[in-house]
């Protein structure tokens, strides 16, 4: 198959191209116009499919659910938004409940699935600061400890690839030296940690930071805090949910001006909601009301409890409000968590030898087609 379009994302520019796909690669690029193709995109822009590295669920469905069709229903609907690949979320809970969500997931994986590629799991939480916990439950938020992490990454047949934890509560960092030193990265998150807390967090394997501004103390001129280091490291990588209620927008670009354009991600930190009508529903048996801006509340609180934007229009977000670069934005979107993921051989560019996921967006950043692994989607 040759798809071409006037505007193709290639090496933080547009040019006028065609890419040959064959067996879910990008085989080869040739100029605009060289081959016979099957689709032509016009003026329609080509980018990398978008990857969402946080993200609990979707479409009626939570990662914690442990329920194969909702998981399938969710992939399948995913790439209406661009994202062509994703990491099932899970939300403090009972060793029980979390041990079946990783399940749940390795059996879908294992038997087969439409839609955006599950590209591993996110382990948000039970390893938490009660005290910037959130909506995260805490009765069942637990010290940090090795022996139970590894029975869930066996559960998970080896698929945890991010765990958010609060670091300066992992005695010795025991927890955060054997994940990052087994594949996985150490995201602090839900923490109370200051600003020599999370150096010290960094020293020992921890490489990003979940949900930058939220679930964590704030910056302060003299006391800097876990927002002062995710501005300051400029070389692990940070979340931000970019949806306008989370994050003020000169917040944003205040946070990913200084990290930079490799190491910012853009993330939903989508609940099961999302895709669905505003009203009540539930995040680890807590009762969650989404309202009329899009985002989650522990019931009768003002305390936010996730999102439901959808990735194309957080991308526009990043563009238009945020006033970042164009090339910056899609970078948190695509190439930004595939180097998180180290995957970025594979994913994250169009390149040839690279995956075929890729999105097409009209100059209103409505999704015109999806391509996860050269699969037409819509």
């Amino acid at each position: 198959m040759i798809i071409q379009s006037k505007q193709v994302w290639v090496s933080s520019t547009f040019i006028e191209a065609q890419l040959e796909i064959e067996d879910a690669k990008i085989t080869g690029i040739y100029p605009y116009g060289t081959k016979p193709v099957d689709k032509d995109y016009g003026e329609d822009r080509i980018l990398p499919g978008m990857i969402d590295i946080h993200c609990h669920g979707g479409l009626g469905f939570d990662t914690n659910d442990a329920n194969h069709e909702g998981l399938r229903t969710w992939a399948a609907g995913l790439p209406k938004e661009g994202i062509t690949g994703f990491l099932p979320t899970t939300v403090t809970q009972s060793e029980e409940v979390l041990t079946k969500a990783l399940i749940n997931v390795t059996e879908v994986v294992d038997e087969g699935y439409e839609g955006a590629e599950i590209l591993g799991i996110h382990f948000e939480g039970p390893y938490l600061n009660a005290k910037n916990k959130g909506a995260q439950p805490e009765q069942f938020i637990v010290t940090p400890d090795v022996e139970q992490f590894k029975k869930y990454q066996e559960a998970a047949k080896g698929m945890i690839k991010v765990m958010t934890l609060a670091t300066e509560m992992d005695p010795d960092w025991a927890l955060t030296r054997y994940a990052s030193s087994h594949g996985v990265c150490v995201s602090i998150g839900h923490s109370g940690a200051t600003y020599e807390d999370a150096l010290m967090g960094i020293a020992n394997g921890a490489n990003s930071m979940t949900h930058v501004f939220n679930g964590m103390n704030g910056l302060h001129h003299r006391t800097p805090n876990l927002v002062g280091a995710a501005m300051r490291c400029r070389d692990t990588y940070g979340e931000i949910i970019c949806d306008g209620n989370h994050v003020n927008w000169a917040a944003v670009n205040a946070y990913v001006t200084a990290k930079g354009r490799d190491y910012a991600v853009m993330i939903d930190d989508a609940l099961c909601a999302k895709g669905c009508e505003p009203g009540y529903y539930e995040l680890g048996g807590n009762q969650i009301d989404i309202r009329e801006n899009g985002s989650a509340y522990l019931h009768g609180t003002d305390t936010l409890a996730g999102g439901t934007l959808k990735f194309n229009r957080g991308l526009q977000n990043l563009v238009e409000k945020a006033l970042l670069p164009f090339d910056w934005a899609v970078n948190m979107v695509s190439l930004n968590p595939a180097r998180l993921l180290k995957m970025d051989d594979r994913k994250g560019k169009i390149m040839a030898g690279y995956d075929a996921d890729l999105v097409v967006l009209n100059r209103d950043y409505d999704v015109v087609q999806t391509y996860c692994l050269g699969k037409e989607m819509l």
